[in-house]
């Protein structure tokens, strides 16, 4: 499969969401990648894995890295894409195949024979299973075993924004919490202990919990306490001896993971809680010189991140972080996901005009940033 790095940003994004790229299956798409980005010679460009790695060495002062995922969700019989009007339709539209044609584009409009006064050099980094289990997940491989290709003055992950500045991002803890009982026949309840009913203050004080606003940089994060399944039930006629219910709490990222799971503690004082997933926020960092000067340039207000993205994995490595993307993040994994086709070709010059140190204008008619 082939894809053309010339063609305008829409198109582009309509011939990759068109390359089926299921988490773990994203090699067909990560070979077209790939070979589009080696005609470029400017670039110096590897192959680790699913994961397509490209760098710019002009020497410039600065480096900041582009980073976006290649894989999507199973696909819902929205393969191929499908235009109507201004909106493009088809599985991984919004998340995120339209930040990756917007990345491509960069790397064919930013040659060093073009772009002499910029002050950048660049690092594109498009990785494999994002949208599955942590420890699959390309990026992450790279920042634990090859840290130093990862290294920039601030990172911009493509990951759906409709076209805002998202700042930092939320940190997440999973844990479980079993309640115990004791089985018996439904006809006579009374020799028994009902697990799943005993499960019901558990669920009260998820109910009474009120989550805690904070702000940080100016930016607005709300946290969350929720049950979010219950495992429970032997059969139709037995008093259930064990239920578990599965809580997430995601959390602003002026906590740490081990402040996170404390307080998750707290608020289920007197039973056994067990972690059985975590990972850290990161923070705005927006008084960092790189992150200051991208809002700038952008003219959009910074507005927090809800979710976890890969800028934690930047944070980690002690690089500023941005979310900034064309996807709606509302429509990412529908069935009727879809891309409103101006906001690409916004985002697109916005970066573009960034990237190449233009004066910090704002970006008039990007969808403005929903808190």
């Amino acid at each position: 499969m082939t894809i053309d790095i010339g063609a305008d940003v829409v198109s582009l994004t309509a011939a990759l969401i068109d390359i089926a790229s299921v988490s773990g299956d994203e090699k067909p798409i990560a070979d077209a990648v790939e070979l589009a980005l080696r005609q470029l010679d400017y670039l110096q460009v590897e192959r680790d894995g699913n994961v397509v790695l490209a760098r710019s060495e002009a020497g410039r002062p600065q480096r900041i890295v582009l980073a976006g995922h290649l894989d999507t969700v199973p696909i819902a019989d929205n393969v191929p894409s499908r235009r109507d009007g201004d909106i493009l339709h088809g599985c991984g539209s919004s998340d995120m195949k339209s930040g990756v044609a917007v990345m491509l584009r960069m790397a064919a409009l930013l040659r060093p024979a073009t772009s002499v006064s910029a002050p950048y050099d660049l690092t594109y980094v498009f990785y494999d299973c994002e949208e599955i289990e942590s420890e699959r997940n390309g990026l992450g491989r790279l920042a634990s075993q090859r840290a130093d290709v990862l290294r920039a003055d601030l990172a911009i992950v493509l990951e759906p924004t409709n076209g805002a500045v998202e700042a930092g991002c939320q940190g997440t803890v999973r844990v479980e919490i079993t309640l115990g009982g004791t089985r018996a026949h439904s006809a006579r309840s009374w020799l028994g202990h009902n697990a799943i009913h005993a499960a019901a203050p558990v669920l009260q004080r998820l109910a009474d919990y009120r989550p805690r606003s904070v702000d940080i940089d100016g930016c607005l994060y709300r946290e969350g306490l929720s049950a979010v399944r219950i495992n429970g039930g032997i059969a139709g006629n037995v008093i259930p001896d064990a239920c578990t219910v599965t809580i997430n709490f995601r959390f602003a990222p002026d906590r740490d993971v081990a402040a996170a799971i404390e307080h998750v503690r707290e608020v289920f004082t007197g039973y056994e809680v067990m972690v059985i997933d975590s990972a850290p926020g990161a923070l705005p960092r927006l008084a960092e010189p790189a992150s200051a000067a991208f809002v700038a340039a952008t003219g959009l207000p910074p507005v927090a991140k809800f979710g976890w993205t890969d800028v934690a994995r930047f944070a980690e490595l002690g690089i500023p972080a941005v979310n900034f993307g064309p996807g709606d993040p509302d429509v990412a994994h529908a069935r009727d996901e879809r891309v409103d086709v101006r906001v690409i070709e916004r985002v697109e010059q916005a970066l573009l005009d960034y990237l190449r140190g233009a004066p910090s204008l704002g970006t008039p008619g990007l969808d403005a940033p929903r808190g």
